[in-house]
């Protein structure tokens, strides 16, 4: 495995991949790898003839009141799993390379990226996106790998990728969860054991939700009281039911759905979510 540091020795790499005829799968990561995103790698290297990933936690979709700072790092672990796992390279820019002081161009996206999170943290998308279209740029994947724990994210860039015409396959990877249901995080790490189990609220409430829409129930306002009931060791952020491509609320399920979370538990901000398919879905 070659690690690069620049975004001309990842085009090289890629350049001469593509020349050779190789297919490229890509899995664009902030680093504090777990298993959730060894199962997008898994992927990866499965699909394509070589597969990389990028370690990159992005200045650009932080606050000034976030946790850019106290992001876990663990960079020689991360590339240690990655070997482990078959990845053929590590793309990890340095961030004054990514963002040179007068750095002025962002990529935003409309709709889609503007409720739930986008809601809750207004700069986020456009940093996400922003960092998204610099890295496809300079890996040139055929192929990129998103986990479904971040639904909006994929639906966003699936919608960046279609509008501004990047010939890239995205692919949505299931939510890998703990033994005990919680959503594998990075910041699961910042949990103290006591918010740890206050933290299974999450998952426990997304399965009360999941019975209730397999039973037959297709109100929105009731499942989501349902969810904030469920949801009461913890501080809410948002509870929210949305067609699964749009990402716009809906009010009786007729079509494929996401049930999303976002709360707090202490200080550390955690996400969840369910896809539902109605059986008679048009």
């Amino acid at each position: 495995m070659i690690i690069l540091n620049t975004a001309q020795e990842m085009r090289d790499w890629s350049t001469r991949a593509w020349a050779k005829g190789q297919q490229i799968g890509f899995v664009p990561t902030m680093g504090a790898l777990h298993e959730g995103h060894a199962s997008l790698m898994r992927a990866a290297v499965a699909e394509n003839n070589g597969a990389v990933l990028s370690i990159f936690v992005n200045p650009a979709q932080f606050a000034p009141h976030e946790d850019f700072g106290r992001y876990p790092r663990t960079f020689d672990a991360d590339c240690a799993l990655a070997d482990d796992l078959g990845v053929a390279a590590v793309y990890a820019p340095a961030a004054e390379a990514m963002y040179p002081p007068d750095y002025s161009s962002y990529v935003e996206v409309g709709g889609v990226s503007e409720g739930l999170c986008g809601a809750s943290r207004p700069h986020f998308y456009r940093g996400v996106c922003t960092v998204v279209t610099k890295l496809f740029n300079a890996v040139k994947p055929h192929r990129a790998y998103f986990g479904q724990k971040d639904a909006q994210q994929t639906a966003v860039i699936r919608r960046m990728v279609r509008d501004l015409d990047m010939d890239i396959e995205i692919i949505e990877m299931p939510i890998v969860r703990e033994a005990d249901g919680l959503a594998m995080s990075s910041r699961n790490r910042y949990l103290s054991p006591e918010e740890r189990e206050r933290a299974l609220a999450l998952s426990r409430s997304l399965q009360i939700a999941r019975t209730a829409m397999a039973d037959g129930e297709r109100d929105a306002d009731t499942l989501i009281t349902q969810v904030r009931e469920a949801l009461e060791p913890v501080r809410v952020d948002y509870v929210a039911l949305v067609d699964t491509v749009t990402m716009e609320p809906v009010t009786t399920i007729k079509q494929p759905v996401l049930l999303a979370i976002a709360a707090y538990v202490g200080n550390t901000r955690l996400i969840d979510n369910i896809k539902f398919i109605p059986p008679d879905a048009h």
